[in-house]
């Protein structure tokens, strides 16, 4: 479910606010790559950091934890929405490193596919070196060792058959 501005101010403080604002779309593809991966690994520990307070605080609630502070949490919403809100930031953070990663691989692709075929079309201009595996003017014909086939093959399929028909009638005779 979405989170308004209004709730998303309300459950962060005002440095995470900031660390949130900058996930957001255009402020997030005007970060380089290394304060992109900065920001990433903030919003994780903050993430982090609310998820487990949170975890901490439903523990109390139930009674199985000890209580931090005087008395036990009498509730985790606010901390759930901070760790939703973070979370979601997160992804807007994973989403902009992986279209980043991705477009570089393409544009990458590219420019080998283009230097592969620069590279094959050079290759072509010139005359191919003597120890290529094609044949040139030194190779000689081979004449046909066998002499001429004089059976046609319809012929041939025939006697085939007719060879296994007997031999399915041999093996077929009792013993």
């Amino acid at each position: 479910m979405a989170t308004s501005r209004k709730h998303q101010a309300r459950a962060l403080s005002t440095d995470e606010r900031e660390l949130v604002d900058k996930t957001h779309h255009p402020a997030l593809q005007e970060l380089s790559d290394q304060e992109l991966s900065q920001l990433t690994g903030l919003v994780r520990e903050r993430r982090d950091r609310a998820q487990t307070e949170a975890f901490r605080q439903r523990r109390e609630m139930r009674g199985k934890a000890e209580a931090k502070g005087a008395r036990a949490a009498a509730g985790n919403t606010g901390t759930v929405l901070k760790g939703d809100v973070l979370a979601k930031a997160m992804r807007r953070l994973n989403a902009e490193t992986e279209r980043r990663r991705s477009l570089i691989a393409n544009t990458t692709l590219v420019a080998n596919a283009q230097k592969a075929l620069e590279m094959k079309q050079a290759h072509e201009m010139h005359e191919p070196s003597f120890n290529s595996r094609t044949a040139r003017d030194g190779m000689r014909n081979t004449p046909n060792t066998l002499g001429p086939d004089l059976l046609r093959p319809r012929e041939r399929g025939r006697l085939r058959k007719a060879n296994a028909v007997s031999q399915a009638r041999r093996d077929a005779r009792p013993s």
